[in-house]
């Protein structure tokens, strides 16, 4: 062979074989439950803390909560330790009223007025439809499908996000429904009621209906809400950022990767955020 046919060879893309890839998705599970176990590690140091009170939105009640909740009982021998569950709104009030010393909440990205914010987490914005339906993104947001739109009960912070949203793109659509809940709103769309806009972690926790639905691009890249935690800006001590980094690993092992597996679309939208 002459030197040409040599090089073409070897732009030849490798690919796995079938044990290869077999053996890949092993190994990264099993490096990812390695840098969950590393993670668990940085929040031993909160044994010196004496009182803690954490909000989480209900986004993560049915998987992360309860892990983090664990990891950092475990973390904390004779602390009072006190967990919530709620809105994105609440929390982060609830923060800023010093009420809780820590929240992990959804945002918007604007400051919030006395708090120091950790990035943790892009969520962007997809459309959601029933299994069998033949409506594209672009129909449903034109308005005319004949396929209801269900929205976000409109007190909401995500409800918000997506009326600004469509307002921007001059968008306007009737909607007979308004509901508060994630799963509520994904089992609906489940049951063929109609079509929703959601983020990754809103549809993953709707996991017992994924196969009644499909999930699209919002056919305008780089809309998204971002996952935040907030402290007191007078916080002081390693423990805000001991608690983001392992809800980062918590939610890239336990959330991001399945979704990416499922929608490999979002993995340029879709991650965690250092900061």
């Amino acid at each position: 062979a002459n030197g040409t046919d040599l090089i073409d060879h070897s732009r030849r893309p490798m690919r796995l074989t079938p044990q290869g890839e077999n053996f890949l998705r092993h190994a990264t599970a099993a490096l990812a439950q390695l840098r969950l176990a590393q993670t668990e590690l940085t929040v031993m140091d909160l044994a010196n803390l004496s009182d803690l009170s954490l909000g989480v939105i209900d986004d993560f009640d049915n998987d992360l909560t309860p892990r983090l909740a664990t990891i950092l009982a475990d973390s904390m021998a004779g602390c009072r330790f006190r967990m919530i569950t709620d809105g994105s709104k609440d929390l982060i009030q609830a923060v800023q009223d010093k009420a809780l010393h820590i929240a992990i909440a959804a945002t918007g990205g604007d400051a919030k007025s006395g708090l120091t914010e950790i990035p943790l987490a892009r969520d962007p914005f997809i459309i959601v439809t029933p299994v069998d339906t033949d409506q594209t993104p672009a129909v449903l947001l034109s308005g005319r499908s004949a396929l209801p739109f269900l929205r976000y009960e409109a007190d909401q912070m995500i409800a918000g996000q997506i009326n600004n949203h469509l307002t921007r793109n001059n968008i306007n659509l009737a909607s007979q429904f308004e509901i508060g809940s994630h799963l509520a709103l994904m089992a609906m769309v489940a049951r063929g009621i109609g079509w929703a806009i959601t983020t990754p972690f809103g549809y993953g926790r709707a996991e017992r209906f994924h196969a009644e639905l499909t999930a699209h691009p919002l056919p305008a890249p780089g809309v998204s809400r971002q996952i935040s935690l907030f402290a007191g800006a007078d916080w002081t001590g390693p423990v805000p950022q001991n608690i983001a980094t392992t809800m980062r690993q918590l939610l890239q092992t336990h959330m991001i990767a399945p979704t990416l597996v499922q929608m490999p679309w979002l993995s340029g939208s879709f991650h965690t955020l250092e900061g």
